[in-house]
């Protein structure tokens, strides 16, 4: 995952809660006639390119560059660190 600010591009109210999804495969054999499960090899994770993330506001799920890019597009508009009261 990168270091840099998301936004989520569906709902657009969303820079904070997002969850990372990864998959993994696992193979099992059945048997054909009363289909209890034979044999079970434990999961193993599937690599991916870029990470799946999820918009915890709206569902929405897509590859990390949408985030980013959306982040990118619309920034959050910063506040002074010191504002100056006269």
């Amino acid at each position: 995952m990168q270091e840099k600010p998301y936004f989520c591009p569906n709902c657009r109210s969303n820079r904070v809660k997002f969850s990372m999804i990864s998959s993994f495969s696992q193979s099992f054999l059945k048997d054909a006639i009363s289909g209890t499960i034979q044999e079970v090899t434990e999961p193993q994770r599937i690599d991916e390119t870029e990470p799946t993330i999820q918009c915890m506001v709206c569902s929405f799920t897509g590859n990390e560059m949408r985030f980013v890019k959306q982040a990118e597009r619309e920034p959050r508009a910063g506040t002074p660190a010191n504002p100056a009261y006269y």
